[in-house]
């Protein structure tokens, strides 16, 4: 590991880059859809060398809806 990803682990996270091809820091650009407004962290990632995004959270919950049957 090199001292440029023992520093992205800190601040960013290291993932494989699909665009890049190579692993790479992805950092977190400010959120915009209010993600971090209760602390929260923010899905959205993107490389710091080519700008590809991710989205590494977890899935929101399905909405419930009524289902009925014709009698």
């Amino acid at each position: 590991m090199t001292d440029r990803f023992a520093v992205a682990t800190a601040e960013g996270r290291v993932w494989a880059c699909a665009v890049c091809g190579d692993d790479r820091e992805f950092v977190q650009p400010p959120c915009a859809d209010g993600h971090t407004d209760d602390g929260g962290e923010c899905p959205d990632w993107a490389c710091g060398e080519c700008g590809a995004a991710v989205w590494a959270g977890a899935p929101a919950p399905a909405a419930a809806t009524r289902v009925t049957r014709a009698a």
